[in-house]
Protein backbone atom coordinates (compact mmCIF):
# COMPACT_ATOMS: atom_id res chain seq x y z
CA UNK A 1 0.00 0.00 0.00
CA UNK A 2 1.68 3.56 -0.78
CA UNK A 3 1.99 6.08 1.67
CA UNK A 4 -0.75 8.53 1.99
CA UNK A 5 0.52 11.56 0.41
CA UNK A 6 1.47 14.63 2.59
CA UNK A 7 2.38 18.20 2.42
CA UNK A 8 6.17 19.64 2.86
CA UNK A 9 7.94 20.67 5.57
CA UNK A 10 8.13 24.25 4.08
CA UNK A 11 4.62 24.11 2.77
CA UNK A 12 3.69 23.35 6.18
CA UNK A 13 5.39 25.99 7.98
CA UNK A 14 4.30 28.54 5.25
CA UNK A 15 2.16 31.47 6.18
CA UNK A 16 -0.36 31.24 3.29
CA UNK A 17 -2.97 28.63 4.15
CA UNK A 18 -1.98 25.32 1.72
CA UNK A 19 -4.07 22.61 0.67
CA UNK A 20 -3.64 19.19 -0.88
CA UNK A 21 -5.95 18.14 -2.95
CA UNK A 22 -7.13 14.76 -4.94
CA UNK A 23 -7.14 16.21 -8.43
CA UNK A 24 -10.12 13.83 -9.52
CA UNK A 25 -12.42 14.14 -6.09
CA UNK A 26 -10.77 17.83 -4.97
CA UNK A 27 -10.99 15.89 -1.25
CA UNK A 28 -8.52 17.09 1.46
CA UNK A 29 -5.83 15.22 1.59
CA UNK A 30 -3.33 17.52 3.89
CA UNK A 31 -3.74 20.98 5.03
CA UNK A 32 -0.83 23.19 6.54
CA UNK A 33 -1.17 25.00 10.13
CA UNK A 34 -2.08 28.11 8.97
CA UNK A 35 -4.98 26.67 7.05
CA UNK A 36 -5.88 25.04 9.98
CA UNK A 37 -5.62 27.92 12.19
CA UNK A 38 -7.78 30.06 10.43
CA UNK A 39 -10.37 27.60 9.45
CA UNK A 40 -10.49 26.48 13.15
CA UNK A 41 -10.66 22.56 12.34
CA UNK A 42 -7.73 19.58 12.95
CA UNK A 43 -6.63 17.90 10.37
CA UNK A 44 -8.84 14.78 10.37
CA UNK A 45 -11.84 16.84 10.43
CA UNK A 46 -10.17 18.82 7.08
CA UNK A 47 -9.72 15.14 5.74
CA UNK A 48 -13.18 14.72 5.90
CA UNK A 49 -13.91 17.78 3.72
CA UNK A 50 -13.63 18.59 -0.27
CA UNK A 51 -12.91 21.93 -1.72
CA UNK A 52 -16.62 22.58 -2.23
CA UNK A 53 -17.51 21.78 1.43
CA UNK A 54 -14.97 24.74 2.74
CA UNK A 55 -15.49 27.05 -0.37
CA UNK A 56 -19.27 26.81 -0.51
CA UNK A 57 -19.91 29.44 -2.97
CA UNK A 58 -17.95 28.04 -6.01
CA UNK A 59 -19.78 27.16 -9.11
CA UNK A 60 -19.00 23.44 -9.61
CA UNK A 61 -19.30 23.41 -13.10
CA UNK A 62 -17.70 26.88 -13.07
CA UNK A 63 -14.73 24.89 -11.24
CA UNK A 64 -14.70 22.20 -12.96
CA UNK A 65 -13.81 23.72 -16.31
CA UNK A 66 -11.60 26.29 -14.85
CA UNK A 67 -9.14 23.17 -13.55
CA UNK A 68 -9.64 21.34 -17.16
CA UNK A 69 -8.28 24.48 -18.65
CA UNK A 70 -4.78 22.99 -16.29
CA UNK A 71 -4.09 20.65 -18.87
CA UNK A 72 -1.91 17.53 -17.52
CA UNK A 73 1.33 19.53 -17.53
CA UNK A 74 3.17 19.67 -13.97
CA UNK A 75 3.26 23.54 -12.66
CA UNK A 76 0.17 25.02 -14.48
CA UNK A 77 -1.71 27.27 -12.46
CA UNK A 78 -5.14 28.75 -11.96
CA UNK A 79 -6.89 31.24 -9.69
CA UNK A 80 -9.81 32.51 -8.17
CA UNK A 81 -11.55 34.40 -5.76
CA UNK A 82 -14.22 33.18 -3.69
CA UNK A 83 -15.29 32.92 0.36
CA UNK A 84 -13.46 30.15 2.58
CA UNK A 85 -16.09 28.74 5.52
CA UNK A 86 -14.96 28.01 9.12
CA UNK A 87 -16.01 25.69 11.49
CA UNK A 88 -18.04 28.13 12.95
CA UNK A 89 -19.74 29.60 9.98
CA UNK A 90 -17.89 32.57 9.83
CA UNK A 91 -16.60 33.05 5.89
CA UNK A 92 -13.25 35.12 4.79
CA UNK A 93 -12.40 36.15 1.34
CA UNK A 94 -9.68 34.53 -0.53
CA UNK A 95 -7.62 34.64 -3.23
CA UNK A 96 -7.30 30.68 -4.37
CA UNK A 97 -4.21 29.40 -6.80
CA UNK A 98 -4.57 25.83 -8.18
CA UNK A 99 -1.18 24.38 -9.02
CA UNK A 100 -1.25 20.27 -10.37
CA UNK A 101 1.21 18.58 -9.00
CA UNK A 102 1.86 14.30 -9.42
CA UNK A 103 3.31 12.73 -6.47
CA UNK A 104 3.99 8.48 -6.60
CA UNK A 105 2.14 8.75 -10.13
CA UNK A 106 -0.60 10.22 -8.62
CA UNK A 107 -2.48 13.19 -9.89
CA UNK A 108 -3.01 15.46 -7.23
CA UNK A 109 -3.71 19.75 -6.89
CA UNK A 110 -2.32 21.95 -4.77
CA UNK A 111 -4.33 24.43 -3.51
CA UNK A 112 -2.73 27.91 -2.20
CA UNK A 113 -5.34 30.60 -0.28
CA UNK A 114 -4.49 33.93 0.64
CA UNK A 115 -6.50 35.82 2.95
CA UNK A 116 -8.21 39.10 1.31
CA UNK A 117 -9.93 40.39 4.24
CA UNK A 118 -7.16 42.99 4.86
CA UNK A 119 -7.15 44.06 1.75
CA UNK A 120 -10.54 43.83 1.42
CA UNK A 121 -11.41 46.19 4.60
CA UNK A 122 -8.63 48.45 3.09
CA UNK A 123 -10.64 48.83 -0.12
CA UNK A 124 -13.65 49.66 1.47
CA UNK A 125 -12.30 52.17 4.18
CA UNK A 126 -10.33 53.66 0.65
CA UNK A 127 -13.79 53.75 -1.05
CA UNK A 128 -15.61 55.34 2.06
CA UNK A 129 -12.43 57.95 2.10
CA UNK A 130 -13.13 58.98 -1.37
CA UNK A 131 -16.65 59.06 -1.15
CA UNK A 132 -16.61 61.73 2.41
CA UNK A 133 -14.31 63.51 0.22
CA UNK A 134 -16.48 63.32 -3.09
CA UNK A 135 -19.25 64.55 -0.90
CA UNK A 136 -17.22 67.32 0.60
CA UNK A 137 -15.59 69.01 -2.56
CA UNK A 138 -19.01 68.29 -3.50
CA UNK A 139 -20.87 71.06 -1.22
CA UNK A 140 -17.77 73.33 -1.14
CA UNK A 141 -18.91 76.90 -2.75
CA UNK A 142 -15.71 77.03 -4.92
CA UNK A 143 -12.91 75.13 -6.86
CA UNK A 144 -11.22 72.75 -5.35
CA UNK A 145 -7.52 72.06 -7.27
CA UNK A 146 -4.44 70.87 -7.81
CA UNK A 147 -2.04 73.50 -9.15
CA UNK A 148 1.86 72.26 -10.33
CA UNK A 149 4.38 74.62 -11.52
CA UNK A 150 7.67 72.93 -13.45
CA UNK A 151 11.50 73.53 -13.04
CA UNK A 152 11.22 75.26 -16.96
CA UNK A 153 7.87 77.39 -16.39
CA UNK A 154 5.07 74.99 -17.38
CA UNK A 155 1.71 75.12 -15.54
CA UNK A 156 -0.42 71.82 -15.17
CA UNK A 157 -3.88 71.53 -13.35
CA UNK A 158 -3.72 67.71 -12.45
CA UNK A 159 -6.66 67.56 -10.78
CA UNK A 160 -10.09 69.70 -10.76
CA UNK A 161 -13.16 70.04 -8.83
CA UNK A 162 -16.51 70.08 -10.78
CA UNK A 163 -16.55 73.64 -9.83
CA UNK A 164 -14.80 74.37 -12.28
CA UNK A 165 -17.07 75.38 -14.83
CA UNK A 166 -19.12 77.25 -12.73
CA UNK A 167 -15.86 79.69 -11.48
CA UNK A 168 -14.20 79.87 -14.70
CA UNK A 169 -16.65 78.79 -16.78
CA UNK A 170 -13.95 76.32 -18.62
CA UNK A 171 -14.82 72.44 -18.33
CA UNK A 172 -11.98 70.95 -16.33
CA UNK A 173 -10.75 69.00 -19.59
CA UNK A 174 -10.05 72.20 -21.25
CA UNK A 175 -8.25 73.50 -18.22
CA UNK A 176 -6.48 70.42 -17.80
CA UNK A 177 -5.09 70.57 -21.91
CA UNK A 178 -4.18 73.83 -21.19
CA UNK A 179 -3.63 75.40 -17.69
CA UNK A 180 -2.43 78.75 -19.37
CA UNK A 181 -5.71 79.44 -20.00
CA UNK A 182 -6.23 80.43 -16.53
CA UNK A 183 -3.89 83.08 -16.32
CA UNK A 184 -5.66 84.47 -19.53
CA UNK A 185 -8.93 85.39 -17.70
CA UNK A 186 -7.08 86.73 -15.05
CA UNK A 187 -7.14 90.92 -16.11
CA UNK A 188 -3.64 92.28 -17.29
CA UNK A 189 -3.54 94.72 -14.50
CA UNK A 190 -3.69 91.67 -11.70
CA UNK A 191 -1.13 89.04 -13.48
CA UNK A 192 1.73 90.57 -11.85
CA UNK A 193 -0.17 89.89 -8.62
CA UNK A 194 -0.51 86.71 -9.41
CA UNK A 195 2.94 85.69 -10.60
CA UNK A 196 4.49 87.51 -7.31
CA UNK A 197 2.66 85.88 -4.91
CA UNK A 198 3.16 82.59 -6.92
CA UNK A 199 7.07 83.17 -6.80
CA UNK A 200 6.54 84.43 -2.94
CA UNK A 201 5.00 80.83 -2.01
CA UNK A 202 7.38 78.83 -4.04
CA UNK A 203 10.62 80.87 -2.54
CA UNK A 204 9.39 80.70 0.97
CA UNK A 205 7.06 77.05 0.66
CA UNK A 206 4.15 79.34 2.63
CA UNK A 207 0.74 79.43 1.61
CA UNK A 208 -0.33 81.43 -1.35
CA UNK A 209 -3.00 83.29 -0.83
CA UNK A 210 -4.28 86.05 -3.57
CA UNK A 211 -7.11 87.86 -4.83
CA UNK A 212 -7.51 89.11 -8.59
CA UNK A 213 -10.38 89.55 -10.93
CA UNK A 214 -10.92 87.48 -13.77
CA UNK A 215 -12.91 87.99 -17.13
CA UNK A 216 -15.44 85.35 -17.69
CA UNK A 217 -16.21 85.95 -21.69
CA UNK A 218 -18.93 83.97 -22.43
CA UNK A 219 -20.95 85.33 -19.66
CA UNK A 220 -19.06 88.68 -20.13
CA UNK A 221 -18.65 89.56 -16.63
CA UNK A 222 -16.02 90.09 -14.28
CA UNK A 223 -15.24 88.52 -11.25
CA UNK A 224 -13.46 88.53 -8.01
CA UNK A 225 -11.19 85.51 -7.25
CA UNK A 226 -9.82 84.63 -4.11
CA UNK A 227 -7.10 81.46 -4.04
CA UNK A 228 -5.79 79.73 -0.89
CA UNK A 229 -3.18 76.63 -1.44
CA UNK A 230 -0.54 75.17 0.21
CA UNK A 231 2.39 73.93 -1.41
CA UNK A 232 4.68 70.39 -1.62
CA UNK A 233 7.93 69.97 -3.57
CA UNK A 234 6.82 66.64 -6.07
CA UNK A 235 9.11 65.23 -7.70
CA UNK A 236 11.64 66.37 -10.39
CA UNK A 237 11.81 69.87 -8.53
CA UNK A 238 8.44 70.93 -9.38
CA UNK A 239 5.82 72.14 -7.10
CA UNK A 240 2.28 71.54 -6.07
CA UNK A 241 -0.44 73.70 -4.75
CA UNK A 242 -3.12 72.17 -3.32
CA UNK A 243 -6.18 74.45 -2.33
CA UNK A 244 -9.21 76.18 -3.07
CA UNK A 245 -10.36 79.28 -5.53
CA UNK A 246 -13.78 81.06 -4.09
CA UNK A 247 -15.75 83.50 -5.60
CA UNK A 248 -15.35 86.78 -3.69
CA UNK A 249 -17.26 89.56 -5.95
CA UNK A 250 -20.37 90.07 -3.53
CA UNK A 251 -17.83 90.71 -0.97
CA UNK A 252 -15.65 92.63 -2.39
CA UNK A 253 -18.41 94.91 -4.00
CA UNK A 254 -19.47 95.54 -0.32
CA UNK A 255 -16.20 96.26 0.87
CA UNK A 256 -15.32 98.87 -1.99
CA UNK A 257 -19.01 100.09 -1.17
CA UNK A 258 -17.69 100.36 2.49
CA UNK A 259 -14.99 102.19 1.51
CA UNK A 260 -17.06 104.51 -0.52
CA UNK A 261 -19.08 105.29 2.02
CA UNK A 262 -16.48 105.79 4.51
CA UNK A 263 -14.96 108.65 2.21
CA UNK A 264 -18.20 109.74 1.53
CA UNK A 265 -18.60 110.22 5.53
CA UNK A 266 -15.15 111.72 6.20
CA UNK A 267 -15.88 114.06 3.06
CA UNK A 268 -19.04 115.00 4.90
CA UNK A 269 -17.53 115.61 8.35
CA UNK A 270 -14.81 117.64 6.81
CA UNK A 271 -17.07 119.70 5.34
CA UNK A 272 -18.89 120.72 8.29
CA UNK A 273 -15.68 120.83 10.13
CA UNK A 274 -15.11 123.69 7.38
CA UNK A 275 -18.35 125.17 7.49
CA UNK A 276 -18.46 124.87 11.73
CA UNK A 277 -15.15 126.76 11.85
CA UNK A 278 -16.50 129.16 9.06
CA UNK A 279 -19.30 129.72 11.38
CA UNK A 280 -17.16 130.16 14.22
CA UNK A 281 -15.19 132.96 12.65
CA UNK A 282 -18.35 134.86 11.73
CA UNK A 283 -19.69 134.68 15.37
CA UNK A 284 -16.36 135.75 16.35
CA UNK A 285 -16.47 138.37 14.37
CA UNK A 286 -19.71 139.63 14.98
CA UNK A 287 -18.87 139.18 18.76
CA UNK A 288 -15.77 141.13 18.39
CA UNK A 289 -17.32 143.53 16.29
CA UNK A 290 -20.65 144.09 17.40
CA UNK A 291 -20.62 143.58 21.01
CA UNK A 292 -17.34 144.35 21.43
CA UNK A 293 -17.64 148.14 19.78
CA UNK A 294 -21.36 148.33 21.98
CA UNK A 295 -19.80 147.69 25.07
CA UNK A 296 -17.03 149.87 24.50
CA UNK A 297 -19.55 152.76 23.41
CA UNK A 298 -21.27 151.80 26.66
CA UNK A 299 -18.26 152.28 28.89
CA UNK A 300 -17.70 155.34 26.76
CA UNK A 301 -20.80 156.49 27.98
CA UNK A 302 -20.70 155.31 31.59
CA UNK A 303 -17.70 157.26 32.26
CA UNK A 304 -19.21 160.46 31.00
CA UNK A 305 -22.31 159.76 32.76
CA UNK A 306 -19.91 159.04 36.67
CA UNK A 307 -18.08 162.76 35.73
CA UNK A 308 -20.88 164.19 35.77
CA UNK A 309 -22.42 162.97 39.14
CA UNK A 310 -22.41 165.25 41.95
CA UNK A 311 -20.10 164.74 45.11
CA UNK A 312 -23.25 164.06 47.28
CA UNK A 313 -24.62 160.88 45.15
CA UNK A 314 -22.14 158.47 46.45
CA UNK A 315 -24.80 155.55 46.02
CA UNK A 316 -25.17 156.51 42.47
CA UNK A 317 -21.31 156.93 42.04
CA UNK A 318 -20.86 153.50 43.46
CA UNK A 319 -23.44 152.03 41.06
CA UNK A 320 -21.61 153.32 38.03
CA UNK A 321 -18.25 151.65 39.53
CA UNK A 322 -20.11 148.73 39.52
CA UNK A 323 -21.11 149.17 36.14
CA UNK A 324 -18.05 149.68 34.79
CA UNK A 325 -16.68 146.91 36.01
CA UNK A 326 -19.48 144.71 34.67
CA UNK A 327 -18.77 146.05 31.29
CA UNK A 328 -15.06 145.14 31.83
CA UNK A 329 -15.76 141.80 33.01
CA UNK A 330 -18.31 141.19 29.89
CA UNK A 331 -15.60 143.01 27.39
CA UNK A 332 -13.11 140.02 28.51
CA UNK A 333 -15.79 137.61 27.79
CA UNK A 334 -16.30 138.57 24.68
CA UNK A 335 -12.67 138.56 23.78
CA UNK A 336 -12.02 135.00 25.61
CA UNK A 337 -15.20 133.37 23.64
CA UNK A 338 -13.62 134.99 20.21
CA UNK A 339 -10.66 133.74 20.61
CA UNK A 340 -11.97 130.45 21.25
CA UNK A 341 -14.41 130.48 18.47
CA UNK A 342 -11.56 132.05 16.24
CA UNK A 343 -7.94 132.62 17.60
CA UNK A 344 -6.79 135.76 16.20
CA UNK A 345 -3.71 134.22 16.25
CA UNK A 346 -4.03 131.94 13.06
CA UNK A 347 -3.98 134.92 10.98
CA UNK A 348 -0.03 135.22 12.20
CA UNK A 349 0.52 131.88 11.02
CA UNK A 350 0.44 128.44 12.77
CA UNK A 351 3.75 128.55 14.74
CA UNK A 352 2.67 131.70 16.30
CA UNK A 353 -0.51 130.05 17.00
CA UNK A 354 0.50 127.05 18.19
CA UNK A 355 3.04 129.12 20.92
CA UNK A 356 0.08 131.31 22.14
CA UNK A 357 -1.93 128.06 23.00
CA UNK A 358 0.89 127.04 24.27
CA UNK A 359 1.22 129.48 26.91
CA UNK A 360 -2.53 130.12 27.76
CA UNK A 361 -2.69 126.26 28.51
CA UNK A 362 -0.03 126.41 30.93
CA UNK A 363 -1.63 130.07 31.98
CA UNK A 364 -5.38 128.59 33.26
CA UNK A 365 -4.30 124.50 33.87
CA UNK A 366 -0.80 125.62 36.01
CA UNK A 367 0.88 122.51 33.96
CA UNK A 368 4.65 123.20 32.38
CA UNK A 369 4.18 123.75 28.74
CA UNK A 370 7.30 124.26 26.11
CA UNK A 371 6.94 125.03 23.25
CA UNK A 372 9.48 124.49 20.20
CA UNK A 373 10.16 125.43 16.47
CA UNK A 374 13.60 125.13 15.41
CA UNK A 375 14.52 127.16 12.54
CA UNK A 376 11.33 128.94 13.71
CA UNK A 377 13.32 132.79 12.79
CA UNK A 378 13.64 131.48 9.36
CA UNK A 379 10.37 131.70 6.80
CA UNK A 380 7.16 130.89 8.46
CA UNK A 381 5.61 127.99 7.76
CA UNK A 382 3.07 128.25 5.32
CA UNK A 383 -0.50 126.49 5.41
CA UNK A 384 -3.54 127.47 3.86
CA UNK A 385 -6.40 128.28 6.67
CA UNK A 386 -8.10 124.69 6.50
CA UNK A 387 -5.09 123.22 7.07
CA UNK A 388 -3.74 125.53 9.81
CA UNK A 389 -7.27 125.46 11.50
CA UNK A 390 -7.04 121.43 11.61
CA UNK A 391 -3.80 121.17 13.09
CA UNK A 392 -4.51 123.73 16.13
CA UNK A 393 -7.39 122.05 16.64
CA UNK A 394 -5.90 118.83 16.73
CA UNK A 395 -3.60 120.68 19.57
CA UNK A 396 -6.63 121.98 21.41
CA UNK A 397 -7.54 118.18 21.72
CA UNK A 398 -4.70 116.91 22.46
CA UNK A 399 -4.29 119.30 25.27
CA UNK A 400 -7.35 118.80 26.73
CA UNK A 401 -6.99 115.43 26.97
CA UNK A 402 -4.09 115.91 28.63
CA UNK A 403 -5.24 118.24 30.97
CA UNK A 404 -8.70 115.66 31.69
CA UNK A 405 -6.37 112.26 31.97
CA UNK A 406 -3.34 112.20 31.74
CA UNK A 407 -2.09 113.80 35.35
CA UNK A 408 0.83 115.44 33.74
CA UNK A 409 3.20 117.88 35.15
CA UNK A 410 5.16 118.66 31.85
CA UNK A 411 4.10 118.82 28.36
CA UNK A 412 6.51 119.51 25.03
CA UNK A 413 5.53 120.20 22.03
CA UNK A 414 8.16 120.18 19.19
CA UNK A 415 7.25 121.28 15.64
CA UNK A 416 9.42 120.78 13.01
CA UNK A 417 9.36 121.34 8.98
CA UNK A 418 11.16 118.41 7.28
CA UNK A 419 12.04 119.01 3.62
CA UNK A 420 8.03 118.43 2.07
CA UNK A 421 6.85 117.17 5.80
CA UNK A 422 5.44 119.47 9.00
CA UNK A 423 5.76 116.97 12.02
CA UNK A 424 3.76 117.98 15.32
CA UNK A 425 4.84 115.49 18.38
CA UNK A 426 3.18 116.40 22.05
CA UNK A 427 4.48 114.54 24.73
CA UNK A 428 3.74 114.45 28.18
CA UNK A 429 4.78 112.65 31.13
CA UNK A 430 1.66 111.23 32.30
CA UNK A 431 0.38 108.26 33.53
CA UNK A 432 0.38 107.01 29.64
CA UNK A 433 -2.96 105.82 27.80
CA UNK A 434 -4.25 102.26 27.35
CA UNK A 435 -4.98 100.52 23.98
CA UNK A 436 -8.40 99.44 25.32
CA UNK A 437 -9.08 102.94 25.72
CA UNK A 438 -8.56 103.91 22.03
CA UNK A 439 -11.77 101.08 21.73
CA UNK A 440 -13.79 103.08 24.06
CA UNK A 441 -17.67 103.78 22.30
CA UNK A 442 -16.93 107.45 23.25
CA UNK A 443 -13.93 108.22 22.18
CA UNK A 444 -14.51 110.64 20.13
CA UNK A 445 -12.05 113.34 20.86
CA UNK A 446 -9.08 110.99 19.36
CA UNK A 447 -11.42 109.55 16.90
CA UNK A 448 -11.98 113.17 16.13
CA UNK A 449 -8.46 113.87 15.88
CA UNK A 450 -7.62 111.04 14.20
CA UNK A 451 -10.33 112.09 11.34
CA UNK A 452 -9.35 115.48 11.16
CA UNK A 453 -5.89 114.82 10.71
CA UNK A 454 -7.09 112.36 7.51
CA UNK A 455 -9.41 114.78 6.15
CA UNK A 456 -6.23 116.98 5.33
CA UNK A 457 -4.13 114.31 4.28
CA UNK A 458 -2.42 113.91 7.52
CA UNK A 459 -1.28 110.84 9.97
CA UNK A 460 -2.06 110.48 13.95
CA UNK A 461 -0.10 108.15 15.72
CA UNK A 462 -0.26 107.25 19.18
CA UNK A 463 2.13 105.70 21.73
CA UNK A 464 4.21 105.90 24.46
CA UNK A 465 6.80 108.92 25.74
CA UNK A 466 10.31 107.88 25.90
CA UNK A 467 9.86 108.12 30.22
CA UNK A 468 6.73 107.77 30.27
CA UNK A 469 3.69 109.40 29.47
CA UNK A 470 2.19 109.61 26.12
CA UNK A 471 3.41 111.14 22.80
CA UNK A 472 0.92 111.94 19.93
CA UNK A 473 2.60 112.67 16.41
CA UNK A 474 0.67 114.36 14.14
CA UNK A 475 2.82 114.01 10.79
CA UNK A 476 1.57 116.20 7.29
CA UNK A 477 2.61 116.69 3.67
CA UNK A 478 3.34 120.72 2.95
CA UNK A 479 2.29 121.74 -0.39
CA UNK A 480 4.40 122.68 -2.99
CA UNK A 481 4.92 126.68 -4.40
CA UNK A 482 2.71 125.26 -7.39
CA UNK A 483 0.05 124.32 -4.95
CA UNK A 484 0.32 127.32 -2.80
CA UNK A 485 0.21 129.26 -6.06
CA UNK A 486 -2.69 127.61 -7.02
CA UNK A 487 -4.76 127.85 -3.94
CA UNK A 488 -3.59 131.80 -4.04
CA UNK A 489 -4.96 131.96 -7.48
CA UNK A 490 -8.28 130.27 -6.56
CA UNK A 491 -8.90 132.06 -3.29
CA UNK A 492 -8.58 135.39 -5.36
Amino acid sequence: MSPVPALAAEMQAAASEIYLLDGATLRVIDANQAARLNLGMDAAALRAMDMHALAPGLDRTALAGLLAGLGEEVGAQVSLRTQLRRLDGSCYPVRLCFLRIVRDGRSLLLAIADDLSMEQASAQALAQSQARFDAIVRHTPGLVFQFVLHPGGRIDFPWLSEGCSALLGLSRLELQHDATLFERLILPEDRKGWHESMAASRAAMSAWNWEGRIWIDAWKDVKWINLRATPHPIEGGAVQWDGIMTNISASKQEQQETMRSRARLAELTDHIEQVKEQERARIAREIHDDLGGNLTAIKMALAMLAARLPDNQPALLEKANYLDDLVDRTIEAVHRISLDLRPTMLDLGIVAALEWQAREFEKQMGITCIFRCPGEDEEEIELDDDHATALFRIFQEALTNIAKHAGATRVTVLLRRQRAHLTLTICDNGRGINPSDRLKPHSFGLRGMSERAKAFGGTLALSSAPGGGTMVTIKTRLATPSESSNTLGKNE
